[in-house]
């Protein structure tokens, strides 16, 4: 942290002779060469005054008795200096003025700002804001929190505080000691950010710590379950309840391309009938976008399996889907026990729809982009991984057309 310099002067004004013939004494406290004056409530003579010393001239009662107040005063600015360090609040001459007069500091401290908008984020769920969104907003702020007592050794910090230099410090914090990924981190920065966008708005911050700060998420090769796994797994009974409610949500997914929250608030409204067929019909959670999902038989048995369960008939809903974590800590157990060796998830469902359900089918990715409730095509292709097999097919064209030509 900067080093801060902190000096108090007295003086007097000779300009502002008081009634009773005195000059009134005034401090003048300067923090980092910034300074502020207040008066200090003391009266002396003029010519009892020393300049140089900053206090009253003599020993007589009445020059120990000011000068003993002087003092006083000194010490009291001193307490209210490390009163504001410890509370984390920037130390600025106004600030100290304001501490020892009394005055209301109206400036917004980082975790106060983060908590009133969690508040409010709370109060928005499933309106503004999705469940999973809330979570990741408290989840930051436990992580800022930390840091500061980490790093500074405080409970909280002024808004000011944060500098382009406490997000870097944030973000190593993040890497080093929380051991988070680099999209995880990005993740949360983008989370704190938000932050700060509400503190420039209502003025409560001056700069925009984030302005020469950019972010970039890592590309990543999420895996996906092939045809041979896909297979693999549907054959495959566990006896333990569990693990064969997890398989199941988990195939239902691959099968419809439905995300862990949208699968997890499917109820049989989002279901309708269309060609005498089953359609899934339902927005999607996260972008607010129609998914329109035509039911293959895989899932159509998946969902008659259940709908005499006790917890389905409870929440009205058509699985019995556990929480997210629970799910992909069960699902890494499935995969050991069916011989799989890739790090499985509830959102690999989602790939394995659209890589190896539908794309390795041929199905058009305009069709598949539709499906999976994606704004643009563009985003489909970040899921859709063209597979060997694929490739195989498209490719026997041209075998034929060419084989007799040299």
């Amino acid at each position: 942290m900067t080093r801060v310099t902190f000096k108090v002067l007295f003086y007097i004004k000779r300009t502002k002779i008081l009634k009773d013939g005195t000059a009134p004494v005034y401090a003048r406290i300067t923090v980092n060469r910034q300074r502020v004056e207040f008066g200090a409530q003391l009266s002396i003579e003029a010519d009892q005054w020393d300049h140089n010393k900053g206090c009253a001239r003599g020993s007589s009662k009445k020059a120990k008795e000011l000068n003993s107040n002087l003092d006083l005063i000194k010490a009291q600015l001193q307490q209210h200096k490390m009163g504001l360090s410890e509370q984390g609040k920037m130390i600025t001459a106004e600030s100290l003025k304001n501490s020892y007069l009394g005055i209301e500091d109206e400036s917004k401290t980082i975790l106060e700002v983060f908590r009133e908008h969690n508040e409010q984020c709370k109060g928005l769920v499933n309106i503004d804001f999705a469940p999973g969104t809330y979570k990741r907003y408290e989840t930051c702020y436990r992580h800022v929190e930390r840091f500061i007592q980490n790093k500074y050794k405080k409970h909280d910090m002024q808004l000011y505080a944060v500098t382009a230099k406490f997000v870097k410090d944030f973000e190593f914090y993040l890497k080093v000691q929380r051991k988070c990924n680099h999209n995880s981190t990005v993740k949360y920065l983008k989370n704190f950010k938000k932050i700060t966008r509400v503190a420039l708005a209502n003025g409560w911050l001056k700069t925009d710590p984030f302005s020469n700060i950019k972010f970039r998420l890592e590309e990543v090769d999420m895996d996906f379950l092939n045809e041979d796994e896909l297979n693999t797994m549907m054959q495959k009974k566990f006896d333990v309840e569990r693990l064969q409610q997890v398989k199941d949500v988990y195939l239902f997914c691959c099968f419809t391309g439905l995300a862990f929250t949208d699968v997890k608030s499917l109820v049989y409204s989002d279901i309708i009938e269309k060609d005498g067929r089953l359609w899934i019909k339902k927005k999607r959670q996260k972008t607010k976008n129609w998914c329109n999902i035509p039911l293959l038989a895989p899932a159509v048995q998946l969902m008659d399996k259940y709908k005499k369960h006790p917890v389905c008939q409870i929440n009205k809903t058509v699985f019995p889907v556990l929480s997210n974590q629970k799910m992909n800590a069960y699902l890494k157990e499935i995969a050991d026990l069916c011989g799989i060796n890739k790090n499985l998830s509830t959102h690999t469902a989602r790939h394995t729809f659209a890589t190896t359900v539908t794309l390795a089918n041929q199905i058009s990715i305009e069709v598949v982009s539709k499906m999976l409730g994606h704004s643009s095509i563009n985003m489909t292709k970040k899921y859709a991984r063209v597979v060997d097999d694929l490739i195989s097919k498209d490719m026997q064209k041209l075998y034929s057309k060419y084989k007799d030509v040299v």
